[in-house]
């Protein structure tokens, strides 16, 4: 049988991938459903939005899950990976609002429905791209139940979920500051808001007092000050202690406002005197509420300036009116000074556009309670964060935690389900549309126009894609999940108001671990972008190298705590390694048949020792997975397979195979059979496509490696003796080899090996296997011996055995020529030593440790002498 007709030369990825999946797809092994004599294993997929494309984020996510996912199900696990997209509001507004201006048209050209029917028609076009793609990298995920954050089973969900915080007074609605995108014309959460360092300028404004002179205030946003109803100083200091009570003039404006003390003004920022802007200014709209001031609105939501703001300014862009209050004011001589001041400023997370707190009438979920019970489940250990250190800052945003506004200005997602009545003027909030008022049966009712802020739907995900508020099958046995493997950039979005919203709902944490990966960056640690040029699309990755080695690469990098540096290089090499495996195979799978069935070796060490091996490593892995460490069990799964099996397993059987005994051969085939269909399994979470194809090629393997068992560690294999024994053999070859290199002797040059091990235990073992050194260290004859007087050359050390090889053909000839060359070196360094030593007058005259060290120089160059003299001889004895 010849060793390539199983196998083509190299592992190509192209076509086994899909012919792959397409099979585990059609058979169902990714299907899951509730059984009584199995256990649960759950995650739920973090929700793609639908208008995304697959990214190295999305890839290293997903890699991870499935590894999880593929790890548990081989282990006998009911594991289901629930699959699903997310509708994104503001997002997918987006989407198709520049579709429709490229048509010449506006969301407002429609109507609400036709717009709404207009994003649904591009999401069933365009809307599960990702999740196609996602099957490109290998996602065993459960396609029968994707979920769609808008489907009418959610929908059902997060109208239930309103409705009971509604009632139990948890959601309520209000007018506060809120975050405010005049691009998007939509409220924002505080963490929908990117704070940017930004240049700017801090502004010294001069307010005339009524009784006369002037105050000064320091400002970043002069056109808010057309809004401002106080100024406000802290009631400690001493200089404006005589002011409070006093009123002001606002420049620009006809209107009057008072000077008010408040504790909560900084004395150190600018002068110490602050305006006071309820409508514009988070902590100034605090203040007014304590102090009873009223709120001005001077800017609209579309960051123009309103009709409150003054004929002068109305209709200005915000940034322009900026410009002509700054002129104003220096025509009246109102502008003390102006310097350069960094702003954090924040930006829309979606469009970029600088954001606006704006008073506004807005809907919000009184939080603090659901945010204890969040931190006390972690605290007390039901929901595991790893690593640990990413705790604390979900303490210390779930214990700052604000209500969380949860309305938007848009028209696609959740409409918020709440009715008001034209005769009565109440509100009715009710699970099914009501027809009339709840309060006087009025049936003028008109729905609230904002819609849910996307993370509310999101925030129910682990358990309304199970069937809730249904008690399914599925819900009773796969909640709660299992882990939530997340990027630590949506902690707070989602994790924490997952937690909060599953506590609050099922009585329990929607999941037991939450595993948070770090994020992707090039090879020198910069962020990845498209404006640096030094993005890496996952499926150019995949068409160039395939999917396994894309994986691979992703797990290899993922070390808990630290971003992870990808190369194209380093996933090339990781093909490499693709290639290893296949070409063990190519070697392993003629030698397989028709070979006996497993039983523990025997006869060969190398057998014993690999199968010892294997079974370490299984433990080191499946150790490794349970505490999220993929690159640890990566590490451990490629030093086996390249090194132990490969490199060294192999190798020492290669002999036995064509000059051992029938016994032996028996054995060797049983159990390279064996630790070949182990190894596949160990890797099939990582590799999930070349492991199904080599697998398939075993003999005697039936039906899908991702439905075999997955190995656990038999300590009755560990063997200690043979590890032991091997583990000098080893050590004795490498000793060997770094001979051969540093020598530089061809790998096609045979050459001598000489052994002098102590008398023992070392000695004995090498007596039982010279043939193995042979075989491993590539030497046409081993010799075992004793004393060190027949040495030549440097010898290497390997435990307690000298080794040293000689060399014959060409090789042999030019290290001859070194080292005669090495030899006239060192009798001419010797020389001038050896005539000082024999000079009298140079011992007389020169000091102890002059002497001592020339001594010392002569002895160490006369041993070298003495070892190229044997190293010469030897070769001589042998060319």
């Amino acid at each position: 049988m010849k060793e390539t007709e199983n196998l083509a030369q190299g592992y190509d990825p192209q076509g086994v991938e899909t012919r792959w999946y397409r099979y585990w797809e059609e058979n169902g092994f990714f299907q899951a459903e509730p059984k009584a004599d199995r256990r649960p294993y759950t995650i739920v997929i973090p929700p793609p939005n639908i208008t995304g494309s697959l990214h190295i984020g999305h890839a290293l996510n997903n890699t991870l899950q499935d590894i999880l996912v593929r790890y548990k199900r081989m282990d006998g696990y009911e594991a289901l990976w629930m699959p699903g997209t997310d509708h994104a509001g503001i997002a997918t507004q987006n989407v198709v609002e520049r579709e429709l201006a490229r048509e010449g048209k506006n969301r407002l050209s429609l109507s609400r429905e036709e717009f709404v029917a207009r994003v649904w028609k591009w999401r069933e076009e365009s809307g599960r791209t990702i999740l196609q793609q996602l099957k490109r990298l290998g996602s065993s995920c459960d396609w029968r139940r994707e979920r769609f954050t808008m489907d009418a089973g959610l929908s059902r969900a997060v109208r239930e979920v309103f409705v009971r915080l509604y009632e139990e007074g948890l959601i309520y609605q209000g007018d506060y500051v809120i975050n405010w995108c005049p691009r998007c014309l939509t409220a924002l959460s505080d963490l929908e808001v990117e704070p940017r360092e930004t240049p700017g300028k801090l502004f010294y404004l001069k307010y005339p007092l009524r009784k006369g002179g002037t105050i000064t205030v320091a400002t970043t946003r002069p056109e808010t000050m057309l809004g401002d109803t106080a100024v406000a100083v802290n009631p400690e200091d001493e200089r404006f202690k005589k002011l409070v009570g006093e009123k002001l003039l606002l420049p620009l404006t006809e209107r009057e406002i008072p000077i008010i003390a408040e504790a909560q003004v900084d004395r150190e920022f600018g002068t110490g005197a602050v305006k006071i802007t309820p409508a514009h200014d988070f902590n100034d709209f605090e203040i007014a509420r304590r102090h009873g001031l009223p709120s001005v609105t001077v800017i609209l939501p579309d960051a123009r300036m309103s009709e409150e703001a003054g004929a002068a300014y109305r209709g200005l862009d915000r940034f322009a009116a900026r410009e002509k209050v700054l002129a104003d004011l220096r025509v009246q001589g109102l502008l003390e000074k102006e310097e350069n001041y960094p702003i954090r400023l924040g930006h829309c997370y979606r469009c970029a556009t600088v954001t606006e707190p704006r008073l506004s009438r807005q809907w919000f979920v009184r939080i603090q309670t659901l945010a204890d019970a969040a931190v006390k489940a972690v605290r007390e250990g039901k929901t595991r964060i790893v690593p640990e250190t990413w705790e604390n800052n979900y303490f210390g945003w779930m214990e700052n935690i604000r209500d969380w506004c949860i309305s938007r200005q848009l028209w696609w997602g959740h409409q918020i389900p709440a009715w008001y009545c034209g005769e009565c003027g109440k509100i009715t909030v009710a699970r099914e549309d009501p027809q009339a008022c709840s309060h006087c049966r009025g049936s003028k009712l008109r729905q609230d126009e904002d819609v849910l802020d996307t993370w509310f739907s999101s925030a129910l995900w682990p358990f309304s894609t199970l069937g809730w508020p249904e008690q399914t099958p599925e819900l009773k046995f796969f909640y709660p999940t299992s882990v939530l493997v997340t990027s630590f950039d949506i902690l707070f979005f989602w994790v924490a108001r997952m937690m909060m919203m599953g506590i609050k709902f099922m009585g329990d944490v929607p999941f037991r671990h939450v595993y948070i990966h770090a994020l992707v960056r090039d090879e020198s640690g910069q962020k990845m972008s498209k404006s640096r040029g030094n993005i890496i699309d996952p499926l150019l990755i995949i068409d160039k190298y395939g999917a396994d080695a894309f994986r691979f690469t992703l797990a290899a990098l993922a070390a808990q705590g630290r971003d992870i540096r990808i190369s194209e290089q380093k996933i090339e090499g990781y093909r490499h390694f693709a290639n290893k495996i296949w070409n063990a195979f190519r070697f392993s799978l003629p030698r397989l048949a028709p070979g006996p069935g497993f039983s523990a070796p025997a006869l060969v060490l190398a057998n014993r020792w690999i199968v010892s091996r294997l079974h370490h490593r299984i433990g080191e892995v499946r150790e490794t997975l349970d505490g999220y460490k993929f690159n640890d069990a990566a590490s451990v799964i490629y030093q086996f397979f390249w090194h132990e099996l490969c490199d060294w397993y192999l190798e020492a059987v290669k002999p036995i195979f064509s000059e051992g005994q029938e016994p032996e051969i028996a054995e060797t085939r049983s159990t390279l059979a064996y630790v070949l269909a182990e190894s596949l399994k160990l890797l099939h979470p990582f590799m999930p496509f070349i492991t199904e194809e080599l697998w398939q090629k075993l003999p005697g393997r039936e039906g899908s490696i991702m439905v075999s068992a997955y190995p656990r560690p038999e300590p009755g294999l560990f063997c200690p003796e043979a590890e032991e024994k091997l583990e000098l053999l080893m050590e004795v070859v490498r000793a060997a080899r770094n001979l051969r290199s540093e020598r530089k002797i061809a790998p096609s040059d045979w050459i001598m090996v000489s052994l002098f091990p102590e008398a023992g235990a070392s000695r004995r073992i090498l007596e039982e296997n010279l043939k193995l050194v042979s075989a491993l260290a590539r030497a046409r004859e081993v010799k075992l011996l004793s004393g060190a007087s027949e040495l030549g050359g440097a010898p290497a050390v390997a435990r307690d055995v000298l080794v040293e090889i000689g060399v014959g053909g060409a090789s042999g000839r030019k290290e001859e020529e070194r080292l005669k060359q090495e030899l006239a070196k060192l009798r001419e360094a010797i020389r001038p030593l050896e005539a000082k030593l024999d000079n009298p007058d140079y011992r007389a005259k020169a000091s102890p440790e002059a002497v001592a060290k020339t001594q010392g120089r002569y002895e160490d160059l006369m041993i070298k002498i003495r070892k190229t003299e044997e190293g010469l001889k030897l070769l001589e004895g042998k060319s």
